[in-house]
């Protein structure tokens, strides 16, 4: 004769279950009697607004028109055109570009004057030491 299973059965079976687990968690080292924590409610979700969503629907409609290959999938807009610099703007650059970069070369050289000069002032201090030896 069989058992007729029944929902009530059922959840009796689960809670059965549950007990039985908690026991074999706590012969686990480190392990509690209690029951798992239930999970933390999920995270809500951001929303999307239902200018992005309808953008969304075309895009879709757009997609599956291509694939069933209709003879008119969604209108494009036009792309924007690109952006040309002027003559005078570009000329501008170039000027500002050259002064900068005049200046950097002009720092350099000055640079290396310096140490120029400093060498040479070196030089002249230690021969002084060794030419008054000579005349002494």
């Amino acid at each position: 004769m069989p058992i007729e299973i029944t929902p009530e059965l059922i959840a009796a079976a689960i809670r059965g279950y549950e007990l039985k687990l908690a026991e074999l968690r706590a012969m686990l080292p480190g392990g509690s009697s209690e029951m798992a924590a239930a999970p933390a409610p999920p995270v809500r979700k951001r929303k999307v607004s239902a200018a992005a969503r309808r953008k969304m629907a075309l895009a879709q409609k757009a997609r599956w028109a291509k694939v069933r290959g209709d003879a008119e999938p969604a209108p494009k807009q036009a792309p924007k055109p690109k952006r040309r610099i002027s003559k005078e703007g570009l000329a501008r650059i170039v000027a500002a570009t050259k002064k900068r970069w005049a200046a950097v070369r002009a720092a350099k050289a000055q640079q290396e004057n310096a140490g120029a000069k400093k060498r040479t002032a070196v030089k002249k201090a230690a021969a002084a030491p060794a030419a008054t030896r000579a005349a002494g």
